[in-house]
C-alpha cells in the first residue's frame, strides 16, 4: 500500500493505493485533494477489513519454509530429532518449490508422497522409492508442525495435512542374527582400518542392545563399575547397564572423552559388507534386534528386556514376545486334537 503525489497538475494528485486482503486481493485506488485525506481513507480501508470478521482474516502470505522456520525456533531446536524432522521438512520445502502454506493442498502432498525419493546417506540407498513407513513419518511430520503452531496459536486455519491418511503397512519382520553370522561379522572385519573399534561397538551392541550411534558415542566417564551408562539418547532417557568384566577391560575407559572415532557411515558399511543377505534397512538395528531376541529366547523378563533397551511404551518391546520359550506354548496341549490319536 502507498500514498504518492502524482504530479500531473490535476485538482487531485494524491494517489492512495492499497490491498485490504494482501497482493492477491483487491486492490483499492481512490485520488485526493491533499496527502492527509489520502492517509485518512487508507486508514480508513484497513480498519473496515479488520472490523469485519465475517469477511474472513487476512490472507497469508507465508511460505512453507517460514511456517517450519517458525515451528523449529518455537518447538523443535528442543527436540532430541528436531533438527531431524527439519531436515525432512526442508526436503519436502525444496519439492514442492516452497509453496504459499495457506495453498497446500491434500493433493499435493499426495503427489509428493508417490514420487519421494530416499536422501539417504548410505551411498547404495540414495534416490530409491522409499519405504512406506518412512513415507507416513513425512506425513506425521508435516501434521505435528502444523498442529503445534494451531496449539501455540500461530496457525488460524485448517491443518492441510489432516485428510493425509497414513498407508497401511504389514509388520516388519525382525531380522537378527545367528551364532554363525556374528561370527562371519567378526571374522569380515578384521584387517579393516578401524578394526579394533568396530569389534567393540559391536560387543557392545550384542552385549547391551546400544542404538550404534549409542555405542560410538560413548565416553569414558559413561563406563564404570563394570556398568555402560547411555545418555542423551533417542528418547531422551538415560539408562544404565551392567557389563562383563572382561568387556569393561576391553574398554579400558581410563580416561574422559570419546572412546572411539569410528563414524556411524562405517560402522553401517561394513556390516552390510559382512551380512550382504540383510534385507533393506534392518542392518541399522540388526544387532540391537539380535540382543532382544537371544534375551527373550533365554527366558529374559519382558519389562526387563523394555528397560535395556530404553522404550517408553511396553508396545514396542512386546514385538519381541514371541521369542520367549514360554509365549503361547498352551496351544500345544489345548487344542483339540491334542489327546487324538490321529
Amino acid at each position: 500500500m502507498s500514498i504518492r503525489n502524482l504530479k500531473d497538475g490535476s485538482k487531485k494528485p494524491w494517489l492512495c493505493e492499497c490491498y485490504p486482503n494482501g497482493r492477491s486481493g483487491k486492490r483499492v485506488r481512490k485520488r485526493f485533494a491533499t496527502k492527509g485525506e489520502a492517509a485518512a481513507y487508507e486508514r480508513f480501508v484497513m480498519r473496515e477489513v479488520e472490523d469485519k470478521p465475517w469477511a474472513g482474516d487476512k490472507p497469508d502470505h507465508r511460505r512453507l519454509s517460514e511456517i517450519i522456520g517458525l515451528w523449529f525456533q518455537l518447538h523443535g531446536k528442543y527436540l532430541k530429532s528436531g533438527n531431524h524432522t527439519k531436515g525432512r521438512m526442508q526436503h519436502i520445502v525444496s519439492a514442492l518449490n516452497d509453496p504459499i502454506a495457506s495453498n497446500l493442498a491434500a493433493k499435493h502432498l499426495a503427489h509428493y508422497r508417490a514420487n519421494r525419493k530416499s536422501l539417504s546417506h548410505i551411498h547404495s540407498q540414495a534416490n530409491k522409492e522409499i519405504a512406506v513407513s518412512s513415507s507416513n513419518r513425512d506425513m506425521t511430520c508435516l501434521k505435528s508442525v502444523f498442529n503445534k503452531l494451531i496449539e501455540l496459536g500461530e496457525w488460524s486455519l485448517p491443518n492441510p495435512v489432516e485428510s493425509i491418511k497414513a498407508a497401511k503397512t504389514p509388520e516388519s519382520e525382525l531380522t537378527f542374527l545367528r551364532e554363525a553370522q556374528i561370527l562371519t561379522l567378526f571374522n569380515t572385519i578384521k584387517g579393516t582400518p578401524f578394526a579394533d573399534e568396530l569389534r567393540l561397538v559391536y560387543k557392545i551392541c550384542l552385549s547391551t542392545g546400544a542404538r550404534i550411534n549409542e555405542a560410538i558415542l560413548l565416553k569414558g566417564e559413561h563406563v564404570y563399575d563394570n556398568k555402560i551408562t547411555y545418555v542423551n539418547t533417542k528418547g531422551k532417557r538415560n539408562r544404565t547397564l551392567p557389563i562383563s568384566p572382561y568387556l569393561y577391560k576391553e574398554l579400558n575407559p581410563s580416561c574422559s572423552g570419546r572412546l572411539f572415532s569410528v563414524s556411524y557411515q562405517t560402522a553401517h558399511k561394513w556390516l552390510s559388507r559382512a551380512l550382504p543377505e540383510l534385507p533393506d534397512g534392518q542392518a541399522t538395528h540388526v544387532l540391537r534386534h539380535t540382543f532382544a531376541t537371544a534375551f527373550m529366547r533365554s527366558g529374559g523378563n519382558i519389562l526387563d528386556l523394555k528397560e535395556a533397551l530404553g522404550h517408553s511404551k511396553i508396545e514396542q518391546t512386546m514385538v519381541y514376545a514371541h521369542f520367549s520359550p514360554h509365549h503361547l506354548k498352551s496351544v500345544v496341549s489345548l487344542n483339540p486334537i491334542a489327546n487324538l490319536q490321529l
